[in-house]
């Protein structure tokens, strides 16, 4: 409690004034009649008697009303804590990660971040987030306790991988739009791997204080997972020894050396068992072969037996086609025989699917349904037969997909085939300055997708280019590009297709590509990403995307897919199914996916294998996070609550309320005792 104006308080000396009037109250003697006054001898009489106070509970009045007005021209005030604008936000964030399912790490953050919201003031504003593989604000800043609680009681352990980054960067836009100070209290394992790989983006904005609350040990719980699988998407002979195997790698995280038995299952049955011996935190190769499996669809699982902390890593599935081999048409000029040779023993040489090409010459293809064949390719054949050519322009408008390398008759006849496009110029590097390089290379592409490509661009950096055409990129995609910046490789959209676009050939004479084993590779996911065998079937990673439709499918509405979860649920609304282009994959185990077309598309979805490394965050790294200068990262008791922000609340008009009613007692008191003088004997 305090004084605006405490000034004022002197003016409780009044409280003198009504005491001094009670001692020197005036004696009023009443006049009685006697007959003689001689016998009445002249004296002074004691005035003590009348000096004496009487009427306490008046006097009490009479103070209390001097005391009261007193009081309210001081001004007096409470502090109260603030219910505004002006207070500071509470977030409490969840993290619901995969690796929060290792022993009880989701329950006990779970426990703390509602212990900490029962600690927080009634007054006080909170707001609930999520942080897994995606983050997820469940609450808007609210002061009701019992839908933040339900809030918090909703999140359940996930699949995604968290990332702090990302996190930082909500608080950011948060920042913005709250001006007031915000306190974050983040409930996770602080796991190492969640951190981004440039610490700046962890910066927090100067109106957030972080407070960590770590439920994981300081030493890395020690757990084995497998960490990758190599294994064919589609599979024509269960014989062959160079497709039909399954490769998994296991790892140990913080793990000492142990022996690991690992087994394959098929359709939920064990078809082979193998023992390894796995290094101290290192890795070790198990491969499966031959790869028995059925026509059709088969649902596998590589399995590490005997659980560890986080048994949900244990496992990794994948799906696998079994069918007879996919035919490819390859169309090449009459004088060309290299090109079918190279390519044809580079996608025979793939390990991911099974392909049989059919090779004939521009001049054969009359009688010849693009339809019938996985896609159609055309090396160095720029004049085609008009029939072929309209039968193969109505195929890829359908959806048919086609893989064009001009070669070097392109200069010669400047119209491209399908592609919608010509010829501008050609560039003959072995004439003028001996080859080009290739400089950029997108590994984003399906048709290149390639993870980590390592060194000189996944091999591409070691190809020379001796002679390519150059073409409007307008429309495309540009995939590849050569040192001097001439596209190599674009994708095109054309109806509801797509056409590959190689400005240069697909034999050794215009470059040295195939004499390279990148090559190999190049022609596999070509044909996995053309024949759409890469999206039907195979392993993903939870949080990745899966194409459901074209766009021009999703423009038209025609058609719906069917969705089915791991859960048994269905992700889309109907409406969705109607028009969705793409799936994000929130959570491991099969999806099961029929598209407008009647294909079947199972998938498995693993979690991300970086979430099974269970090492926390180093403790000078968290303090550096949290700006904390303590010696330990901030593990305060759950119902700890930071500093309040209150505001003054004044007295004034309660005082003079109080004061009007002691006037009223005053007045009634006084009435009755002083109606009447008489003197007491």
């Amino acid at each position: 409690m305090g004084f605006l104006a405490p000034w004022f308080l002197g003016g409780l000396a009044l409280l003198s004034v009504p005491l001094f009037v009670h001692l020197l109250r005036r004696h009023v003697a009443v006049p009685r009649p006697v007959s003689s006054l001689m016998f009445f001898e002249r004296g002074i009489q004691s005035s003590t008697r009348h000096h004496r106070l009487k009427h306490l509970v008046l006097l009490a009045l009479r103070c209390a009303l001097v005391l009261l007005v007193v009081l309210a021209f001081a001004n007096p005030f409470v502090h109260r804590v603030a219910a505004n604008t002006n207070s500071r936000l509470l977030i409490i964030v969840l993290d619901n990660s995969f690796s929060m399912r290792a022993g009880t790490r989701f329950a006990d953050a779970k426990q703390g971040a509602i212990a900490k919201l029962a600690a927080k003031p009634s007054s006080q504003k909170a707001q609930v987030i999520s942080l897994g593989g995606q983050l997820h604000i469940l609450t808007q800043p609210i002061f009701d306790a019992a839908q933040l609680r339900s809030a918090l009681e909703s999140i359940q352990p996930g699949d995604g991988r968290a990332s702090y980054g990302e996190l930082s960067h909500a608080l950011h836009a948060l920042a913005e739009n709250v001006r007031t100070p915000i306190d974050v209290d983040l409930y996770s394992d602080m796991q190492r791997s969640a951190m981004p790989a440039n610490f700046a983006d962890l910066v927090l904005p100067a109106n957030v204080t972080l407070d960590l609350h770590s439920v994981a040990r300081k030493i890395a719980t020690p757990n084995w997972t497998i960490e990758s699988i190599d294994a064919p998407v589609e599979l024509s002979d269960p014989k062959d020894p160079h497709r039909s195997r399954v490769r998994a790698v296991v790892a140990g995280f913080g793990t000492l050396a142990a022996s690991k038995t690992v087994s394959l299952a098929v359709n939920g049955k064990i078809t082979a068992t193998r023992k390894l011996e796995v290094p101290a935190n290192g890795r070790a190769t198990v491969e499966f072969a031959p790869l028995d499996v059925n026509y059709g669809f088969n649902r596998c699982e590589v399995r590490i037996e005997r659980g560890d902390a986080l048994p949900a890593d244990d496992a990794t599935v994948f799906a696998v086609r079994r069918s007879d081999p996919q035919r490819v048409l390859f169309v090449h000029a009459s004088g060309d025989s290299r090109s079918p040779i190279y390519f044809g023993s580079a996608l025979k040489a793939g390990a991911k699917s099974s392909f049989v090409l059919q090779s004939v010459s521009q001049e054969e293809t009359t009688n010849f349904d693009p339809s019938h064949f996985a896609f159609v390719v055309l090396s160095d054949s720029p004049a085609l037969p008009a029939i072929f050519e309209h039968t193969l322009a109505q195929y890829v408008a359908r959806g048919g997909n086609v893989f064009i390398a001009l070669g070097t008759s392109a200069a010669r006849r400047a119209r491209i085939p399908v592609w919608d496009g010509s010829v501008a110029d050609a560039h003959d590097y072995a004439r003028l300055a001996g080859a080009a390089s290739i400089g950029e290379v997108d590994f984003t592409h399906p048709a290149l997708l390639d993870a980590q490509p390592g060194r000189d661009n996944g091999g591409w950096g070691e190809a020379k280019v001796f002679y390519a055409a150059v073409v409007d990129p307008r429309g495309a995609r540009i995939v590849a590009r050569l040192s001097d910046g001439t596209p190599l490789l674009l994708d095109k959209q054309v109806g509801q297709g797509h056409v590959l676009l190689f400005t240069t050939g697909l034999e050794n004479l215009t470059n040295d590509v195939p004499l390279h084993p990148v090559f190999v590779a190049i022609a596999d996911r070509v044909a996995r990403y053309l024949s759409g065998s890469e999206r039907l079937s195979g392993s993903r990673v939870v949080d990745s995307y899966v194409q459901l439709r074209a766009p021009a499918d999703s423009a038209s509405g025609q058609g719906s897919v069917e969705v089915i979860g791991p859960d048994g649920r269905r992700p889309l609304s109907l409406s969705e199914a109607k028009t969705a282009q793409t799936l994000r994959l929130e959570q491991a185990g099969f999806y099961q996916i029929r598209l407008a077309n009647g294909r079947d598309m199972p998938i498995g979805v693993n979690p991300d294998r970086r979430e099974s490394d269970l090492q926390p965050i180093a403790d000078d790294v968290q303090r550096l996070w949290s700006g904390s200068a303590s010696s330990g990262v901030s593990q305060t008791a759950p119902g700890s609550a930071h500093e309040e922000s209150y505001r003054s609340a004044s007295l004034w008009w309660y005082v003079m309320l109080l004061a009007f009613i002691t006037a009223l007692a005053e007045i009634a008191f006084a009435s009755r005792y002083l109606s009447t003088q008489r003197e007491e004997i």
